[in-house]
């Protein structure tokens, strides 16, 4: 299959540290691949990287572009999109006006806009039955979905999430990730990154374990899962 993305020998530095060592990795058009690890590992400084919030090393391409000649704007404006951790939302403004931010960079075609926000709201109940409502006020998974629905408003080719499941209740965690399966069957490609190894790996076509800024294993998702090196140290025990 044709890359989307791609990374090669990417290396990100915090002053003197190297957050990111030499780390490779393919993305194809239609695939979900996770980045998994502990805390620390480099996981969301690679994200950054990619999405040009932080100076880095080595090749990065994504569509073909090198992603070095171009600016934040330009990736978000190509389809290249990123859910950060913290969520990052307007907490003073309503879910409705949240969601019309994130279709900025359609905002020239009005009509356009308007049905992509009945399509986020479709894909979000929750989010509709609270359209009217502030942002500071809801719950941890609805402000995630809240997240996500503006950051697709942007109609994005490549979605990169960075810990989806974090802080959440069991419930909410299986909703966001049967979330993430449905995008990628609506065309949506995915670059995930999770702690919750078991989760990302269920729904994952492809997976890196990152661990102190290095890739130190990656293939299939469905062997990964299988992995006795991974079973102790990251899916509560061994692989039957």
């Amino acid at each position: 299959m044709t890359a989307l993305l791609e990374a090669d020998g990417v290396h990100v530095a915090y002053g003197r540290v190297e957050a990111v060592r030499g780390v490779s990795l393919t993305l194809a058009a239609g695939q979900i691949v996770t980045v998994i690890g502990a805390n620390g590992a480099g996981k969301t400084t690679l994200l950054a990287a990619l999405m040009g919030l932080l100076p880095a090393r080595g090749g990065m391409r994504y569509d073909g572009a090198d992603l070095a000649a171009l600016e934040v704007e330009d990736r978000v404006e190509r389809g290249l999109c990123l859910v950060p951790e913290q969520r990052e939302l307007f907490s003073d403004l309503t879910v409705a006006d949240n969601l019309l931010l994130g279709g900025y960079v359609q905002r020239r075609d009005g009509a356009r806009v308007r049905a992509r926000l009945d399509e986020i709201f479709s894909l979000f109940p929750h989010l509709a039955e609270r359209r009217r409502q502030v942002a500071g006020t809801l719950s941890g998974g609805e402000r995630q979905m809240l997240a996500l629905g503006r950051v697709l408003m942007a109609r994005p080719r490549l979605l990169m999430l960075d810990e989806p499941s974090l802080g959440l209740a069991p419930l909410i965690v299986r909703e966001i990730f049967r979330t993430i399966i449905a995008l990628r069957a609506q065309g949506v490609s995915i670059l995930l990154v999770e702690q919750n190894a078991r989760a990302a790996l269920e729904c994952a076509d492809y997976a890196y374990l990152l661990e102190t800024g290095e890739v130190r294993l990656h293939g299939p998702a469905p062997e990964l899962i299988r992995d006795p090196r991974l079973a102790s140290l990251y899916l509560g025990g061994d692989v039957g």
